[in-house]
């Protein structure tokens, strides 16, 4: 099998070369190439034809947003990840890139123990992404042997949408933009959402969600009412999870164990709202990595709930939702231009109104 092919980029000499060693230690990556800048990368893209490239987003000369933007004129579907510093400045530029069509990003570790934490952040987190998006350990895009969910366990009734729960992670910013999108401003049952995202990060997300949908989104916290026609994203490292609270449901944020190797994790919210609202859910799993939200599906179909999932041919990554369109536990499996449409409809079939 044919190694995925990697060109390195990064301004820093140091974590360059930390990088391209990491990654040519795994007999599947092959680094064909480094550059210090954007323009020296553009440069190699021709020379080296890489099946992927890990990309700096502050560089001299050439930074990688604008180096970014060059590649995607020449390489529309090349696999892009972004380094960027974990700070509000890179946080933003991180999402500008995506908007830009990144495919992915990884913030770089800072402080004391920042050496050890990057050499974990590459090979449990970076190897795996690049063979997930380089496909070297899967064949095309197929949704043979997946079957749409049956009845709910037990019997039980679907009942009237009440909320809607959205989990996502590799290309979720994106998949989200679409599907609030297409959401009515009137739209009438709460949303609440886990991105797999760090903190500062998820703020940002949330505001420029809010900015260019008809629906507000803010990150969540504890004690904050659901209320119909607004969004809640759960802040990087806290998992989000909805309570009762007599005929209103309410957030409720922790820093339990991560759960999936991750927290926030999509498990965590599904249960809580298959608990608080039973069969009134309608849980979404768009594109990204691992299994999170396979637990959290398995538990609103057993309560009576809906799930639907984004298809593969237009997920980034397609784990999380492929996991539960295996498992049976989908309704529908979508393209994303179909999820928002789906959402409304099931909604309005059900005249939900509110929690």
């Amino acid at each position: 099998m044919a190694k995925v092919r990697v060109l390195v980029v990064d301004d820093a000499v140091v974590f360059r070369r930390l990088v391209a060693e990491e990654l040519s230690a795994d007999p599947a990556i092959e680094v064909v190439g480094t550059a210090a800048n954007g323009r020296i990368a553009l440069a190699k893209l021709a020379q080296v034809n890489p099946d992927l490239v890990i990309l700096d987003i502050e560089m001299p000369e050439l930074d990688g947003l604008a180096t970014l933007r060059e590649i995607r004129k020449s390489h529309p579907r090349l696999p892009v990840i972004m380094f960027s510093a974990l700070t509000e400045r890179g946080a933003e530029a991180t999402l500008d890139a995506l908007a830009l069509g990144a495919t992915d990003y990884f913030a770089k570790p800072t402080g004391t123990g920042s050496l050890e934490a990057s050499l974990r952040v590459i090979r449990d987190e970076l190897v795996p992404e690049i063979k997930a998006l380089c496909r070297r350990d899967a064949g095309p895009p197929t949704t043979a042997g997946v079957a749409a969910a049956g009845p709910a366990p037990g019997g039980a009734r679907v009942g009237p949408v009440k909320v809607i729960a959205i989990g996502a992670s590799t290309g979720g910013p994106n998949a989200l933009a679409d599907v609030f999108g297409g959401l009515p401003a009137d739209f009438p049952v709460p949303v609440v959402i886990v991105q797999h995202m760090p903190p500062m990060f998820t703020r940002l997300l949330a505001e420029r969600l809010s900015d260019r949908s008809p629906v507000a989104v803010e990150e969540g916290r504890t004690g904050a009412v659901l209320r119909a026609g607004h969004a809640w994203l759960a802040p990087g490292d806290f998992h989000m999870a909805v309570v009762r609270d007599g005929e209103r449901a309410r957030i409720l944020l922790n820093q339990g164990p991560a759960e999936n190797s991750v927290r926030p994790a999509v498990d965590v919210l599904f249960r809580s709202v298959a608990q608080a609202f039973g069969p009134n859910v309608l849980a979404v799993v768009l594109t990204g990595m691992g299994q999170d939200g396979l637990r959290g599906c398995e538990a609103v179909r057993s309560a009576g709930g809906q799930v639907i999932v984004q298809d593969e041919p237009t997920s980034v990554v397609w784990g999380m939702p492929g996991f539960v369109a295996r498992a049976g536990l989908a309704d529908r499996v979508l393209p994303l231009a179909r999820v928002a449409p789906e959402i409304v409809s099931r909604v309005r079939a059900g005249r939900g109104a509110g929690p």
